[in-house]
């Protein structure tokens, strides 16, 4: 059986979304990091990192959620998640979720965890990188309008156009992970329609409720 490590409203999230969505047995294993369980020497001996998710499919252990994605639709090619292999759709698949993971995430971390780029005790520093990824991310010209213009060329439901993919949890997970900006990805026409549309998936609301996320959840 498939064990994802995961803390609720992490980066596990969109695993957790596409393993519902594949409809595979599947255990959720939480890493308090309450706790201090991402460190832990069990955890490590998983992933070195320390960081969370943490895919067990029998002897593979695999870290990274755009690696998990990847690897997930890979060895259920049935389920049609991601364009097919040698195409160009398939090329732009990989292009997105690049720029989901090296692009727009880091920035978000950064939102999340600003401390983490200032010397301790920098109160004025981290609230100017905090300002500044907020800024990146959602100001005119920023990132989200990035992704909307793409929604806006394609004029599909989901992030590759007409297909739902293993893109469409990251997005939807990096997008709620503005709820709380002045301008968050729900005020945007495409990105607020998309992001609709993942909560009215039976696969979100199980993971929903099963993380026990509170509103809002975008």
């Amino acid at each position: 059986m498939i064990h994802l490590h995961y803390y609720p409203s992490n980066a596990s999230f969109a695993p957790h979304v596409l393993l519902e969505e594949l409809g595979l047995p599947f255990e959720l294993k939480l890493v308090d990091r309450d706790q201090g369980a991402h460190k832990s020497p069990a955890y490590l001996k998983l992933n070195p990192m320390g960081l969370i998710p943490t895919l067990v499919d029998g002897e593979l252990v695999l870290s990274e959620t755009a690696a998990i994605l990847l690897h997930l639709a890979d060895t259920h090619p049935a389920a049609g998640l991601l364009p097919a292999l040698g195409t160009a759709e398939r090329a732009q698949a990989y292009k997105w979720l690049m720029w989901l993971t090296n692009t727009l995430q880091p920035l978000l971390m950064a939102y999340y965890y600003p401390e983490r780029w200032v010397d301790e005790g920098n109160t004025a520093g981290v609230a100017q990188v905090k300002a500044h990824a907020e800024a990146q991310i959602s100001a005119p010209g920023g990132l989200l309008d990035l992704l909307e213009a793409e929604f806006q060329r394609h004029q599909g439901p989901w992030t590759l156009g007409a297909s739902y993919s293993a893109l469409d949890p990251f997005s939807f997970m990096l997008c709620r992970w503005t709820r709380g900006f002045a301008r968050p990805a729900r005020s945007w026409p495409a990105l607020g329609a998309f992001l609709q549309r993942m909560l009215a998936r039976p696969a979100v609301q199980r993971a929903i409720a099963t993380e026990r996320l509170p509103q809002p959840w975008i």
